[in-house]
């Protein structure tokens, strides 16, 4: 008998989507103190994409309606923030 019979992939997966989503507000935390003001950098939308779609992915899985609309209307919005990020800095990452 193996000990990864015992193993929940899925819960795995979903833990794994919560931290990419955390890592949104540390990598916003640690870009902050570095310029010495309250910061959002382009990685944090980016963080929060992958993130959402992540947790959705979850979502759908655990068929939990909640979170797949809350995901999907907020991808949305993270996404429109990249456009408007990259129009108001001119860049071409």
């Amino acid at each position: 008998m193996s000990i990864f019979n015992n193993i929940n992939y899925w819960l795995l997966f979903g833990l794994g989507a919560q931290f990419v989503f955390f890592m949104r507000f540390f990598v916003q935390w640690i870009y902050s103190e570095k310029k010495k003001k309250s910061s959002i950098p382009l990685a944090f939308w980016y963080l929060s994409i992958v993130g959402s779609i992540l947790i959705f992915i979850y979502a759908i899985h655990i068929k939990d309606p909640v979170f797949m609309l809350g995901q999907s209307l907020a991808l949305l919005i993270y996404v429109r923030n990249i456009f408007l990020f990259k129009k108001d800095n001119d860049v071409t990452q």
